[in-house]
């Protein structure tokens, strides 16, 4: 998420203040950063960028963890995580009530039945107070099965590894 924020903020010209991102599903390949959903300033960002830049910067969103961990040259991309985590809590901590990407056990929302998948939530300090389902494209819908099919394969594994 956040490499995508700054991404999109570095090819418009502007701060990242102004950009609004979204990013469904799981974490890596397979992650949806829904481009429908990508305002800046309020605008659409397909205002500010051509469909090569914003296919460029969900890319290297999606291979961002594999970046990290290739200049670390081990270990595992933990900084972008650790940075959710903190916004999560102080959302939670101060009753911010901010809308963040979390993952969540899903009870329908978005079609998805008894699975955690990430997803935008309002977090106050009863935790997820709100699943918020944003209307997707076509398109969109299609990769996010896509991930949450990852999702279901990688719990079906754990499940073998735990016995």
């Amino acid at each position: 998420y956040q490499r995508r924020v700054h991404g999109i903020a570095q090819a418009a010209g502007v701060s990242v203040a102004s950009v609004e991102a979204l990013v469904l599903g799981g974490h890596g390949d397979d992650m949806v950063p829904v481009r429908s959903g990508c305002r800046i300033g309020g605008m659409p960002v397909t205002n500010f960028l051509s469909d090569a830049e914003l296919t460029a910067i969900e890319s290297r969103t999606r291979k961002a963890g594999a970046e990290v961990v290739g200049l670390l040259g081990s270990g595992s991309a933990f900084v972008s995580p650790a940075w959710s985590a903190l916004r999560m809590a102080e959302s939670i901590i101060y009753d911010k009530k901010e809308v963040l990407a979390s993952c969540v056990l899903l009870q329908g929302e978005y079609g998805v039945d008894n699975l955690f998948v990430g997803v935008p939530c309002v977090l106050g300090k009863d935790g997820v107070e709100k699943i918020i389902e944003s209307p997707l494209t076509d398109g969109e819908k299609a990769e996010l099965a896509v991930s949450v099919n990852v999702v279901k394969e990688t719990c079906a594994e754990a499940d073998v590894l735990m016995g």
